[in-house]
């Protein structure tokens, strides 16, 4: 029998009754009415564009598709308007940068009360693979008071579980050593970083004794979770997130049916990309999040571009948060190639580390005259880099659309280039094309 996940008896603690469909939407409307009074009072921006709003909006979950939607550029551009607490209040501002831009970059605000929230979130989450007296090596960014890790250590301390805060992985044998020296039962990481650890020589000694990875921060290939699991023979546990939503979204559960939402903080929707048209659960669309109990900086119905859908049966594990299915990636994250065909990221992901030895990639398209050429660069497995190019340039040969622009010539591939070492990374940026 599958365990439920804890996060239902917390959700319902958050809701003073039992979680049930009923009772979260019953939830979800009072909380919506309060944060949009709130930062009608609070926030000069929100002030303005939701002018002549009646009190007591929403009458009804379906009219939040009323309102207008929040926008990464609103983030870089109004960040300041958007407060409702005093700078003073303000704990903690995450600035984000869009890598190859020089776009201005995203400010989001947390107050105390913000962080107290996701400390919550981290405790309950992780109570649902470690346990008291367990070990967690924690491979995020936790430099920083209230980064990613350093709330992770906290919240993990909360619940008598060590952390070993390492940091994102530089060195994948001083991350081994550190893991097998403290005992750690739990590794919580970035994926690319978790299978440079699990298939790093001398990682076989951590067999038997890491229990489970949780793997976040990144969208997590089913060809790469596998891998890890096989190395290390532990459980796969994958959390979906970002800064905007409080660094804590959702986590799966021993069914691994999904990731049980935030559901007492955040308020979900899926809209079809282009129109902004809500879907019904069930259909894949762009994720839109609704922050229902933010203090410093609200958000509302903000564009995530992820893409992603609602999950309208109950998981197996019997909890009832509301759930949503694997995020597979972003809009726009994909190949464009001749003829209109999109091949999306997520699929190369899963096609290219099934292929033994590959760590990481980055790949490019670029136009050449009447061809596209496809630039690809491998991190290489120490050992494994003979013969790697060879089984890459198969791999792709036999994606269909890829396959088809390769062999009529609309596709030139270059010969794939092997890397030396990791590119660098400060553990927080995701993948992309």
């Amino acid at each position: 029998m599958i365990a439920r996940t804890p996060l239902h008896d917390w959700l319902g603690r958050k809701l003073g009754q039992e979680p049930s469909r009923d009772s979260l939407a019953s939830y979800h409307l009072a909380r919506l009415r309060e944060t949009l009074a709130y930062v009608r009072e609070r926030s000069p921006y929100h002030r303005d564009r939701l002018a002549g709003l009646a009190e007591g909006f929403p009458p009804r979950l379906k009219d939040m598709a009323r309102l207008p939607f929040t926008t990464p550029d609103d983030l870089r551009r109004h960040h300041l308007a958007m407060l409702c607490v005093s700078q003073d209040q303000v704990a903690r501002v995450v600035t984000l940068r869009t890598s190859g831009t020089t776009a201005p970059p995203k400010r989001i605000y947390f107050s105390d009360r913000d962080l107290e929230l996701t400390l919550d979130f981290f405790q309950h989450g992780m109570s649902t693979m470690v346990e008291p007296g367990d070990c967690v090596l924690i491979l995020l960014p936790g430099s920083t008071p209230d980064s990613v890790g350093d709330l992770l250590a906290r919240a993990l301390a909360r619940m008598q579980v060590r952390a070993l805060a390492h940091g994102p992985v530089a060195d994948p044998a001083l991350a081994l050593a550190e893991a097998e020296r403290r005992g750690a039962h739990c590794l919580v990481g970035i994926p690319v970083q978790a299978l440079a650890l699990a298939e790093h020589p001398g990682a076989e000694r951590l067999q038997g004794r890491l229990k489970s990875a949780l793997l976040t921060t990144d969208y997590v290939p089913r060809a790469l979770a596998e891998r890890i699991r096989r190395a290390w023979s532990c459980e796969i546990f994958e959390h979906y997130g970002m800064t905007e939503t409080g660094l804590g979204g959702g986590v799966d559960c021993r069914a691994h049916a999904g990731y049980h939402l935030r559901g007492a903080d955040l308020y979900y929707e899926v809209v079809e990309p282009q129109s902004g048209t809500p879907l019904p659960p069930g259909e894949e669309g762009e994720l839109v999040v609704t922050t229902l109990t933010r203090q410093a900086m609200p958000l509302l119905r903000y564009r995530t571009g992820d893409l992603g859908r609602l999950l309208p049966e109950a998981c197996p594990c019997g909890g009832a948060t509301p759930r949503l299915d694997r995020v597979r990636g972003r809009l726009g994250n994909h190949l464009l190639l001749p003829g209109g065909a999109r091949l999306p990221m997520w699929r190369l992901d899963e096609v290219l580390f099934a292929v033994a030895g590959l760590l990481d990639y980055r790949i490019r398209l670029t136009a050449d005259g009447g061809a596209r050429r496809l630039q690809l660069t491998a991190r290489a497995l120490p050992g494994k880099e003979s013969g790697l190019g060879h089984e890459i340039t198969r791999a792709l040969a036999a994606i269909p659309e890829l396959g088809r622009s390769l062999a009529g010539g609309g596709v030139k591939l270059e010969p794939v280039k092997i890397a030396s070492q990791a590119w660098a990374s400060d553990g927080t940026s995701k993948r992309t094309l």
